[in-house]
């Protein structure tokens, strides 16, 4: 394995990201001179977009790693998967700083962001989702803390989180819980706009499972991403505890989903040949359908690059089902008044942008900080 100095920052690789980053940081400068109608394709009968979709609903999905393994490990008392406890951490709060950031820069008045932690509205679901970012953000920084005090060598600090880091996992499994469920509830009040192949009352426990399967899968990804990069050894016996873990994430989100589909617009809606219906088979065929199949396969959970291949599936698809619920979901509605939608190039640019920052940011944090502490001899 490779050591921290033997990590290389500035490659080829790096590079590119890093020039994403510094032209997403224009675009950004741009949109608070000249507001998002300058810098996004937004209306008023398209208010939300790529940023909401993509990279607050995905980047928290994706986050959801990091309550899944620090419970785990910490509530649970399961050992086996203390060597990703901190990458998954590490990975969920980069998760949470790019949907943080992106809701930021989405809302009219960026300045303002900060008014729900004084001005409390108790009855809004999007003042309970703000309340949670910002609670659990903090919550995964605390999380993340340790490696943090273990490289400035302040042990004191060390040793109080280490602690009291129990309770702090605890209130985060809580939060992040109401967190993903809360974020498929703010779209409770769209029964007239979404399609019936998406709306449901059931919305909150679909995004919750969701994440779930997207969190473990995201985990999977990570690790096997950062043993090729970081010269790592994997741990197939923790792969394929995560791939077993998200099979049984994926089978209970598919009979959710046919019990919401059959009870809701009718099993026949899903073949009915729209954009709405082709978005949905397309949602379920790769995020659902596909992860089930391969991983049922005999040996799937034992081969590195199957799992990495249902780790792609799942991510694509629940990322898919983001964007069907935020924008094609409510497509033919909101275009009726004669207003379109499609994402600007700087609404690509930004949210590329915060990808690399979090790519950037993580390998910074392995080559300085002792991110992988149980691969060292």
């Amino acid at each position: 394995m490779k050591t921290n100095r033997e990590i290389e920052m500035w490659t080829p690789f790096t590079r590119i990201l890093v020039t994403i980053i510094a032209i997403g940081g224009l675009v950004l400068i741009y949109r608070l001179i000249f507001g998002l109608g300058a810098a996004t394709n937004l209306n008023d009968r398209f208010p939300w977009g790529l940023w909401i979709g993509m990279d607050v609903l995905g980047g928290v999905a994706m986050a959801a790693g990091g309550f899944i393994i620090a419970g785990a490990v910490y509530i649970l008392n399961w050992k086996k998967y203390k060597p990703i406890v901190r990458p998954a951490v590490l990975t969920a709060f980069f998760g949470y700083l790019m949907a943080a950031t992106a809701i930021s820069f989405d809302i009219g008045i960026p300045y303002r962001i900060w008014h729900p932690m004084v001005m409390w509205q108790i009855h809004s679901v999007m003042w309970v989702v703000s309340i949670h970012v910002m609670l659990y953000t903090t919550t995964l920084a605390t999380e993340s803390s340790p490696m943090f005090f273990e490289k400035m060598k302040m042990q004191g600090a060390f040793r109080i989180v280490e602690k009291i880091m129990v309770p702090v996992v605890l209130f985060g499994v809580l939060l992040s819980v109401l967190h993903q469920s809360s974020l498929g509830a703010v779209y409770l009040i769209t029964p007239a706009k979404m399609s019936p192949l998406w709306y449901s009352n059931q919305i909150p426990t679909l995004f919750l499972i969701s994440a779930i399967m997207m969190g473990l899968s995201m985990v999977s990804f990570e690790n096997i991403i950062s043993c090729k990069s970081f010269g790592h050894k994997p741990h197939m016996e923790i792969l394929s505890g995560l791939a077993r873990g998200c099979l049984i994430a994926a089978v209970l989100y598919l009979v959710l989903k046919i019990y919401v589909l059959a009870a809701g617009p009718g099993v026949a809606a899903a073949f009915a040949g729209s954009m709405e219906a082709n978005m949905y088979l397309l949602e379920l065929m790769v995020g659902v359908l596909a992860p089930i199949v391969l991983l049922s396969m005999k040996g799937t959970r034992e081969n590195l690059n199957r799992i990495f291949v249902v780790n792609i599936t799942v991510i694509v698809g629940i990322l898919l089902n983001r964007m069907n619920v935020s924008i094609f979901g409510m497509y033919r509605h909101q275009s009726s008044s004669g207003l379109s939608y499609f994402p600007s190039w700087m609404e690509f640019v930004v949210t590329a942008a915060f990808i690399s920052i979090a790519v950037v940011g993580f390998k910074v944090a392995a080559k300085y900080f002792r991110v992988f502490p149980e691969t060292e001899a």
